[in-house]
């Protein structure tokens, strides 16, 4: 039994191509400047974090986009 061939796309209509490109991923994200980047010292021992939880959110909210 043979494995089934698969299509080749080629792209006719560069213009409306390119213009598709440039509309489909624009995004604005606004930052809230008084958001506390990074982690207060908790005053306890072992290392203490570099980030604040809501910079780490912020991060994985923007990765899942």
């Amino acid at each position: 039994m043979k494995k089934p061939t698969h299509k080749i796309y080629r792209t006719t209509n560069w213009p409306a191509y390119n213009r598709a490109l440039i509309n489909c991923g624009n995004i604005a994200i606004w930052f809230d400047p008084n958001t506390q980047w990074y982690a207060q010292s908790q005053g306890k021992q072992g290392r203490s974090q570099t980030y604040s939880d809501t910079a780490i959110q912020c991060c994985l909210m923007i990765k899942s986009l």
